[in-house]
């Protein structure tokens, strides 16, 4: 145990990034599961990082604006395709997802499978560098969740089919490049799950699971997504068996 390791300057801006996140994704996990499509945030995740593994090998490492081009392409262009299946697929919807989703964490390997930092590359998809966020990191994860609420709520794209699969794209595109795609998963289902149709108690499991799993991250020098994601699963648990 390192109390040392509680730094506040790396901790507050992470456990903030967690807070946008948990803004846009409780909600958004609520209508995944009343929608019975619980796994297209895997999905839309994976395509969204396999955007960025196509960029990066396009040369993009160091040109951040070609980065977002290609996660954002990626992610529409599967949201799109997910929404037009949403229509013409019925009872095998769930099936159609779950491959497009093995299909792009494949092809995402493939890419990856000769650089010599692949293996980094994937850890950080797949669990996030949270604590690398900064202040200043924040701005453009802060702009898109403030752009989600307002079309969530101001022009109600939640009962828009379309509508919700551009906003679930975009939205997701941008956590999932701070969070990794595990923690995405974990922050849209997980509070939603326990929560039923209310949005606060879910944030309030998801903000008490970022802040535990943060610092059993910096007491322990453990990888901060999967203990932020163990922990949500355990603040969640807890919740529900005290309710119950």
């Amino acid at each position: 145990m390192n109390l040392a390791s509680l730094e506040p300057g790396i901790l507050l801006p992470a456990f903030a990034a967690g807070l946008l996140v948990l803004a846009s994704h409780v909600l958004l996990g609520q209508a995944v599961l009343k929608r019975g499509i619980v796994f297209l945030d895997l999905a839309i995740a994976q395509i969204a990082g396999l955007g960025v593994v196509i960029a990066h090998s396009l040369g993009g490492e160091d040109m951040p604006w070609l980065t977002q081009i290609g996660a954002v392409s990626a992610a529409l262009l599967g949201a799109l395709f997910l929404h037009r299946m949403e229509k013409t697929a019925g009872a095998k919807q769930e099936a159609i997802i779950g491959v497009t989703f093995v299909a792009a964490a494949c092809l995402a390997l493939i890419l990856m499978s000769h650089d010599p930092h692949g293996a980094e590359h994937l850890q950080s998809l797949l669990v996030g560098q949270i604590l690398w966020t900064t202040w200043s990191g924040l701005l453009p994860l802060a702009a898109v969740t403030a752009l989600m609420l307002t079309a969530w709520f101001g022009l109600d794209w939640r009962a828009s089919p379309l509508g919700f699969y551009l906003l679930f794209a975009v939205t997701i595109t941008a956590s999932v490049q701070v969070v990794g795609i595990y923690l995405v998963f974990a922050s849209l289902i997980v509070p939603a799950l326990v929560s039923g149709e209310r949005p606060v108690r879910g944030y309030v499991i998801g903000a008490v699971g970022y802040a535990l799993g943060l610092i059993a991250s910096g007491l322990f020098d453990l990888p901060s997504g999967a203990a932020i994601v163990l922990a949500l699963v355990a603040v969640a648990g807890l919740s529900s068996g005290i309710r119950r």
